[in-house]
Parts: C-alpha cells; structure tokens; sequence
C-alpha cells in the first residue's frame, strides 16, 4: 500500500468510527504532514482519496471538512427462503432478462453490465488494436488450457491484495466467470448434490445449478453481514451439502461485505462438514471499503485448498472480453478435466492485452476511477428512488459493486411491473429470478453503473410512478 493510501486509510478509519464527527474541519495538510512524517503532497494525495470516498469534501480557503451522512433509506429485510433443498426454476424470466442486446429504445436498468465509456479503458483497446496490428500471430493459436501464462502472473500480484498468496501454476483461465463457477461446481458435485446458496442469490449461479441437475439450499442472508452462520450450520447438520456458493463480497444483489470473522466461521463450518467452499469474487475489485485497497476473500483463510476461488474482468473491465479464472486448490486437476470438456482454451488475444494492460498499472488505475464513480452512483440512485417510490420502499446499502436491491410491498408484483415498465422503454430485473422458489416476487434489482443522466433518471421515475399507480389499483380492488 502507498504512503498515500496507508494515510487515507488511517483517516477514513478515524471518520468511520466517529473521531472525526460529520461537518467537523479535518487536521490541515501542513499539521498531517508533519504528524506523520510524509511531505506535503502525499496528504493532498491522501485527501483526494477521501474525496473521491465521499468521506471529506475540500471547502475553498478553509481546508477538508467530513461530509455530513445522508439520510438513509431503511435496509431490506433479513431473507426468510425456504429452508430445504429445492429444484431451480425461474429460467422463462431470466431469458427475458438477458436475450435483449442493448438497444436505443429500451433502458435496461435490471443488466449486469458495468460502465465501459471511461477513458481509463483506452489503454486497453490500444493494447488489443496492437496485438493485432503488429501480426502477433500467437493470438491466433491455442495456448495453455490453464491460459496464458503473463496474464495468471499478473492475476497472482492482484491476488495479493485479497490476502492470497496463490502462484500462477494454481490459477486456471476461463471464459468469464461463469464458466468458473460451472468449472468448480462439476469438479465438486454431481447431479442431485445439495448445495447451499445465499438468498438472493446471483441469478446465473441458479441457472447453473439446474442446467446441471443439482439442488439449491438457500440460506437467510442479512443485507450488511450476508448468509445467517447459525442458519448454514444447521443446514450442514440436517442435509448432506457437497458444496456452499456464495458472494462474500459486493455480493448480487445485496451489496454486503461479510466481516472476515463470519468468513472465518464459515470456512471453520465447511472444514467440520468436509464441504467445498466456491466464492464468487467478480465484484471483490470494485469495494469502496477502507483500511485495505479491497476486502479478503474467504480463500485468504484457506489452509486445506477446500475454497475454490471464481472471478473474472466482466465487471471491473468489460464483460465482452470473456476473460474469467478460478483458483481451485485441491481441485486443480477435476476443474482443468472440466474446462477442457467444456470450451477447451479460451480465447488467446483478450488474454494478452489484459495482462498488458494490468503490467502497466492501468488496471489498478482503472478500479480508483471506477469505485468512486460507482460510489457516487449509489449514493444518487437511493436518492431518487426515495424520492420516486412509495413511502417504505426499503433498499440496500452497496458497499461495493453498482447494483441496488430493492424491497416493496410484501404483496407487490414485479413480474407484472416489468410488463408495465417494457410497454414504457424501460427494463428492470424481477426478484424473483434471485431465487431458486421464486421468492422476492415483491423485490428487483437496478444497475447504477452507466453515467446518470437526466434520461436515467427520468426512468426510475418511471418506475416509482408505475409502482405508484400499481399500488392504488390494487388497493381500489380490493375495497371494492
């Protein structure tokens, strides 16, 4: 970590416990600088940090200030699902979700997509125009079904910061994350294990699941510290688990970041039960945390290779890459036979340029720009959905990532409210599709990571309006 970072971290830590009291002037950079012993332009480096956090705001001829909190927006409720192993449905509505390409007449607000119009990613085209131009024929040839080597060194640095120490030879290339999660699970489970999942959990992770003949167990999860340990441990005790999946950090859709003791807890369950650990981490880059650059993964703890470690650069890069990895520890040899009877190896060119592009440090450079802009998103999107939806609305608290979670009224429809909001130009993603039996049917999830224009937010309002009219329709119904 820089001087830099180090001190920001000190100070957002300072703020966040209440030393620093909200409206209250900050330590000049003069007095910081000598407090600490770092020159002057590592504390404006440092502030402009907390800056970007929204931690402190710079007032002209008067220094930094701590920004005062805003209102929030009260949190969704601790998940209740059914708490038994169930077959996957929900595959009709996931369809409708994803077969739509981006168009200029539909604002899909309910897509995974991150922002891919920063300046920050020029680098990276740059680097793939050159593999290209300069007749680099390697890229047009299969490499290693582990993938390219530069890019699992350069993926093994990154790691680092996650708490890991996981060499290049243990790292597999994959085509997206999805395909790293599909790897893990085969090299685990076979059809009909039981696996236990967080609620809601990722649609796509559903989806797998019943493509490949498994059970679902979902678990009640808590939007700030995610899945209940006392729930998953009498789960361990009552059914035969081969497997828990989930997102410790960022997670989709409920933002939360488990705190590293319930990720301790929770590798100590899966060691008593002998179940495999798969952790999604694709969005565990794109954190707004303080102290450290990003949150530990579950697999920091892993002292036995039992965690198998999926991400990819979809998220924090561009999901047309393809470009995905699994760390798999003990299961290294089952995921390379699963990988190779699925897509062989995956596309060479992407793979070059990404390692290029992160030797550079335009990676790095990229996910600064990034989580403070998805930050500042948040922060705007719960502001107008309190301001759009009806009193009571409850919505998450990302602390990473740019999706929104977002709870009505017990008996609200969503499914119905996206056939209503499609007929108006505007596309949602219906709760329902986060569950394996269909729950969160009064729930949905939104996308704040494109630049938040006056068109954006014409169509949340849109959708609180429609919510609106919906709610008073069914209301009159039901007295008359």
């Amino acid at each position: 970590m820089t001087r830099y970072a180090r001190l920001a971290a000190i100070l957002g830590q300072r703020i966040e416990q209440g030393l620093y009291p909200a409206g209250e002037r900050l330590p000049s950079v003069r007095t910081l600088s000598q407090e600490h012993g770092v020159s002057i332009s590592t504390v404006q480096q440092a502030y402009r940090l907390l800056e970007e956090s929204h931690l402190v705001e710079a007032r002209p001829k008067s220094g930094y200030f701590v920004r005062s909190r805003r209102p929030q927006a009260a949190l969704p409720a601790v998940t209740a699902p059914v708490q038994r192993p169930v077959d996957i449905s929900q595959w009709e509505q996931v369809l409708e979700l994803i077969r739509n390409k981006p168009r200029a007449d539909l604002i899909q607000l309910g897509r995974g997509m991150p922002d891919i119009h920063e300046p920050t990613l020029k680098p990276l085209l740059k680097a793939l125009g050159n593999i290209g131009r300069h007749g680099d024929l390697r890229s047009l040839l299969y490499d290693s079904i582990q993938g390219v080597t530069e890019l699992r060194e350069q993926i093994a640095r990154l790691l680092l910061d996650s708490g890991c120490r996981i060499g290049a030879g243990q790292l597999v290339v994959t085509t997206g994350c999805h395909e790293a999660l599909s790897a893990g699970l085969r090299a685990v489970c076979r059809p009909g294990d039981i696996v236990a999942v967080d609620s809601p959990c990722f649609h796509g992770t559903m989806q797998t699941l019943k493509g490949l003949g498994m059970k679902a167990l979902e678990i009640p999860t808590d939007p700030l510290t995610g899945v209940s340990l006392e729930a998953l441990e009498m789960a361990l005790e009552q059914w035969p688990i081969k497997a828990i999946l989930l997102t410790p950090n960022c997670n989709n859709p409920l933002g939360y970041i488990m705190p590293d003791a319930h990720k301790k807890r929770l590798l100590m369950l899966a060691q008593r039960h002998d179940a495999a650990i798969i952790e999604d981490d694709v969005y565990g880059d794109i954190a707004y945390r303080y102290p450290r650059p990003r949150p530990r993964t579950i697999k920091a703890f892993d002292d036995d290779g039992r965690v198998l470690l999926c991400s990819s650069f979809s998220k924090t890069l561009a999901p047309g890459l393809r470009v995905g990895w699994i760390a798999p520890g003990r299961y290294l040899e089952r995921v390379l036979h699963m990988k190779y009877i699925g897509t062989g190896s995956t596309a060479t060119q992407p793979q070059l340029a990404i390692a290029e592009f992160i030797r550079h440090g335009h990676y790095l450079q990229h996910l600064r720009r990034m989580r403070a802009r998805y930050q500042q998103n948040r922060d705007r999107m719960t502001d107008w959905i309190m301001k759009y939806f009806p009193a009571g609305t409850r919505v998450s608290q990302p602390r990473g990532g740019f999706m929104l979670w977002i709870e009505l009224h017990e008996e609200f429809d969503t499914l119905r409210l996206n056939r209503y909001l499609e007929q108006q130009g505007v596309q949602i993603a219906v709760g329902s599709i986060f569950s394996a039996s269909g729950k969160y049917r009064n729930c949905l999830r939104i996308n704040y990571a494109a630049k938040l224009t006056a068109e954006i937010e014409r169509a949340v309002q849109r959708v609180g309006d429609t919510v609106q009219q919906l709610m008073a329709a069914d209301t009159l119904a039901r007295s008359d």
